[in-house]
């Protein structure tokens, strides 16, 4: 992504557009701004990170990091994701050290997954019909329950491949290629966590 596309990019990715339907509705739904600048960034990074493009990658993932730092809290996964991305920029930049120290923080930090998808509120997200809307509300407890198992395991094998990464192996597929086909069309704390679990710049 050349500089004067990230200058066109920048309204999309800090919502300061008024016409940023995404960033209204992810406000409505009680996200802060920062939620959504930081998975624009990341999902940014992630993708010039996979094309090619480090010095973009390095740019969206360095403000990504700056952000989680400063809006998230402690114990926030989404600051385990910017701290493997951060390693995986110093390893590209041959510095190693630094590298296996930013992962080794990142990895601690990830070690909650399990707890934190315990504690998921989950929003409805069925859009196909009023039949399956109306079965998920009848059948909540059991899509929460479903829901937990699934993001167990996507918790799992995104530990995994952090500690893959911590002897600089590479996953078989990159881990953010999943997010397209993962990212929910609601704004609740699954969401936050999906982003945490798979916008990681390996591939």
């Amino acid at each position: 992504m050349s500089f004067v596309e990230m200058n066109m990019f920048a309204p999309r990715i800090w919502g300061f557009d008024s016409a940023d339907t995404e960033m209204r509705a992810a406000r409505q739904a009680g996200w802060a701004r920062a939620d959504l600048v930081w998975e624009r960034l990341t999902e940014a990074g992630c993708a010039a990170h996979m094309a090619g493009d480090r010095q973009a990658a390095q740019r969206l993932l360095r403000r990504a990091g700056w952000m989680a730092r400063l809006f998230f809290g402690a114990q926030d996964l989404r600051r385990a994701t910017s701290l493997a991305n951060l390693a995986i920029l110093a390893r590209d930049d041959g510095q190693g050290a630094r590298a296996e120290t930013l992962q080794k923080r990142a990895l601690s930090r990830w070690m909650r997954s399990d707890e934190a998808v315990g504690d998921l509120v989950f929003r409805p997200r069925s859009r196909s019909s009023l039949f399956h809307l109306r079965m998920e509300a009848l059948h909540r407890e059991t899509f929460h329950d479903n829901m937990r198992k699934r993001y167990r395991a996507i918790a799992a094998e995104t530990g995994q491949a952090m500690r893959q990464l911590l002897t600089e192996g590479r996953p078989e597929r990159p881990i953010c290629a999943r997010w397209r086909g993962e990212k929910p069309p609601v704004f609740d704390d699954g969401r936050k966590f999906l982003a945490a679990a798979l916008l990681i710049a390996e591939g």
